[in-house]
């Protein structure tokens, strides 16, 4: 499914005027990166019996996920002057058309879900629901929040684990759930899921962290909070750890039988990615 998605992606500004403004929305969509989210959708579809249907879901996921990388790089955020080895877009344009960039990107996103053919109106609502809660002032907005100090220094991994849960967790828990619910999940296996995406959402920040390790020794007191400097990189390594085995836990009442186990495997594969990975 990833070459279809990959062209759906891509095609989102075609008719976009000036034309200038379309090659820059397509800048940071063209970077790559691992696709996560996008293959969390397909792979909760396919334990749902139809990997298909999580196409637009995919695509609307991909599309909030690159424009918060836009907005996070800017000099106001995060100040970054590379992502995924290529100049920012702020870099390659400036600050006014990374902030026209992102705010486009967002709204492409719900403009995805709205005009899906292949879901029920009320389907498409529910999606839609799902997005804007993971990208919004309770998701993605507050977990950005937190991590700029808006609600004090973070000092304990408790307040961490909130942070994150927002801030990198909430859209890989949407993803999830919106592959499923866009393939029809009935509740009892749309619980499980999100058991899974809460953990695996977990278990890819702190490995995260893991990976970060040496630049954040280098930064000191002053960098962002981080599961290394709470536990060490041990602990930090200990914890992803718990958090994948809690993800391939919340799939075994999806895993009973050979069929299922087949549908479930993508799913199980990403969670061991997410502490495997080497960047």
């Amino acid at each position: 499914m990833l070459p279809a998605f990959e062209t759906a992606l891509l095609s989102r500004f075609a008719d976009a005027r000036p034309a200038a403004l379309m090659e820059a929305c397509r800048y940071p969509l063209r970077t790559g990166g691992k696709r996560i989210r996008p293959l969390l959708a397909f792979a909760a579809a396919q334990a749902c019996g139809d990997r298909r249907a999580a196409l637009g879901a995919a695509v609307a996921v991909e599309l909030l996920h690159t424009y918060s990388l836009v907005h996070d790089d800017l000099p106001c955020m995060d100040d970054d002057d590379e992502r995924r080895g290529r100049p920012t877009v702020h870099k390659v344009y400036n600050e006014g058309v990374a902030v026209l960039v992102g705010d486009a990107l967002l709204t492409e996103a719900f403009a995805v879900l709205a005009a899906r053919a292949g879901n029920r109106a009320a389907q498409r609502a529910q999606l839609v629901g799902e997005l804007a809660a993971a990208g919004g002032a309770g998701g993605m907005i507050a977990g950005q929040a937190y991590d700029i100090g808006m609600d004090g220094p973070i000092l304990d991994v408790d307040r961490l684990r909130v942070l994150h849960r927002a801030k990198t967790g909430a859209l890989i828990r949407a993803a999830v759930r919106m592959g499923a619910i866009a393939a029809g999940a009935p509740a009892g296996r749309l619980t499980a899921l999100t058991r899974y995406a809460e953990e695996v959402g977990l278990a890819f920040q702190v490995h995260d962290d893991v990976l970060d390790a040496d630049q954040d020794a280098g930064r000191g007191d002053g960098g962002p909070p981080s599961f290394v400097k709470l536990l060490g990189v041990d602990g930090a390594r200990t914890a992803a750890l718990t958090h994948m085995e809690a993800a391939l836990a919340a799939l075994q009442p999806l895993s009973r039988t050979s069929p299922e186990r087949s549908a479930v495997a993508p799913l199980a594969a990403i969670a061991i990615f997410t502490v495997e990975r080497v960047a």
